[in-house]
């Protein structure tokens, strides 16, 4: 992620001195991401992730950390925290908490096929199931309850047209429940650059700091918004049904995700182009960062409301 907190490799070497993964041999800061500050670490023992975590609460970060181990052993590609000499995953560096992580091998991929999403369908469904019984919960931090905060705060910056399509979409979303849909953890972040590929194969899902208790189909719908989106905000026929049958067939999907897949979908959109606006508007200070694009995820969502028969139409027969 971005760099808002700075470490020299001074600091880093007295601090790994809690840990047994060998001595520091190169510090690299990540310029990617808006939330945390992020270093790739390099030492004697192999390559790792750095991670200081510039909002989340350290009471907050076991929930994530003991996912990510818990995904692991259940033979999921993400991460691995390291547990420092005292058995603990989470640590302080600089004043503030922090986390050391094995670095997952590949990179991500800015185009995809349909090979590429059926695969990442198969995992997501994957990752729900061993998701199951993990049995900590934590409440979406991007949710209703969060857009309705936050969407006072961009209007000011919003022309009418963007900020009619802002209101009305908030107050749409609150005409409907979730209770009633399958219910587990979600990684409610699974863009492409949130997946590493090793060749062929996932080398790793990322960036679970946003992962929380949710419906599972959301999780779905936000992955194919991304995965499956065309510049023009539609989603690819082809990759769209390669992904939800993938995951279909490890987790089938419930009569009534059926009928909440065009507002899932909806609600995917919604929640990350008033991220972006918010970044973009209101955004920290820090090194490196950078702000992503909310036009690609208005134009998404405008679909959605548009087409609402033609989403229907791509859902798994």
């Amino acid at each position: 992620m971005s760099v808002f907190t700075t470490v020299t490799p001074e600091q880093l070497s007295a601090w790994l001195k809690n840990y047994s993964i060998g001595t520091l041999t190169r510090l690299e800061g990540i310029a990617a991401g808006i939330e945390n500050t992020n270093y790739y670490v390099t030492t004697t023992h192999g390559r790792y992730v750095l991670t200081l975590f510039e909002k989340l609460e350290a009471h907050d970060l076991p929930f994530y950390l003991n996912l990510m181990a818990h995904l692991a052993r259940h033979g999921i590609p993400s991460p691995q925290p390291i547990a420092s000499l005292g058995n603990e995953y989470l640590g302080a560096l600089n004043g503030r908490p922090a986390a050391i992580v094995t670095c997952a091998p590949g990179c991500d991929l800015q185009q995809v096929d349909t090979e590429h999403c059926a695969t990442i369908g198969g995992l997501l469904a994957e990752m729900h199931l061993a998701g199951a019984s993990y049995r900590a919960e934590m409440p979406n931090p991007r949710g209703a309850k969060w857009w309705r905060a936050a969407m006072p705060e961009v209007l000011p910056f919003l022309d009418q047209r963007a900020a009619a399509l802002l209101q009305e979409e908030v107050r749409f979303q609150a005409l409907y429940r979730c209770e009633d849909l399958p219910h587990g953890v979600i990684h409610a972040d699974l863009f492409r650059d949130n997946v590493l590929w090793d060749g062929d194969r996932v080398g790793g899902i990322i960036d679970f700091y946003f992962a929380c208790t949710g419906a599972l189909l959301y999780d779905v719908a936000i992955a194919v918004n991304d995965w499956c989106g065309t510049s023009a905000g539609a989603i690819d026929p082809g990759r769209t049904t390669a992904l939800l049958a993938a995951y279909h067939r490890v987790r089938p999907f419930t009569a009534i995700e059926r009928g909440a897949w065009p507002v899932m979908l909806r609600a995917g959109a919604l929640r990350f182009w008033l991220s972006r606006l918010y970044d973009l508007y209101l955004p920290r200070p820090g090194l490196l960062t950078h702000a992503k694009d909310p036009q690609p995820v208005q134009r998404v969502l405008e679909h959605h409301v548009a087409c609402e028969a033609e989403l229907r139409s791509l859902f798994v027969p």
